[in-house]
């Protein structure tokens, strides 16, 4: 290996390197979170999406791609794919804006409620035991801490962008 990519190893000895690799280990570790131990309807993804379509429609709102992709924090074309399976299945259905046409809502069929909350029950049941596990004060403290972290990461990104004159 060159001097060169050396250097762009994390070789964590520093403290600023050993905290990014540990960041880099968790967002690794993060993406085979399971949140049932059962087969389910829909995918980790998928049952988010449906949650927030759902969480919008008990406050009386509705939700379009762009403001699912901001919510779950994907782009939108991904929120487009995983719409145009979903609707491939049944699961959701677009439903164009009566003012303007080219708004499309995305809402939950009535035969889809069934299966989600057969997952939603499977996920309350699974995260509960690893709670009973890990320990509801545990779970309480990592929360909070981690949602701090998240929100400072947020900050941090806004003023870069504000900085850059970026969006």
């Amino acid at each position: 290996m060159t001097n060169e990519k050396m250097d762009l190893v994390i070789k964590k000895e520093e403290k600023s390197e050993k905290y990014l690799y540990m960041v880099f280990s968790l967002l690794k570790k993060r993406d085979d979170i399971i949140l049932s131990d059962k087969e389910m309807h829909f995918s980790n993804t998928e049952i988010r999406l449906l949650f927030e379509i759902l969480s919008a429609e008990y406050e009386g709102k509705r939700l379009i791609s762009t403001q699912l992709a901001k919510i779950l924090g994907i782009t939108r074309s991904a929120v487009s794919q995983i719409v145009n399976r979903l609707e491939e299945r049944g699961v959701v259905k677009r439903v164009a804006d009566d003012v303007d046409r080219k708004i499309a809502y995305i809402e939950i069929t009535e035969p889809t409620m069934e299966a989600y909350r057969e997952d939603l029950k499977n996920c309350q049941n699974f995260i509960q035991r690893v709670i009973d596990q890990f320990g509801e004060e545990n779970f309480d403290t990592m929360f909070t801490l981690l949602n701090d972290f998240v929100n400072i990461l947020g900050k941090e990104k806004k003023n870069t962008l504000e900085k850059n004159n970026l969006k």
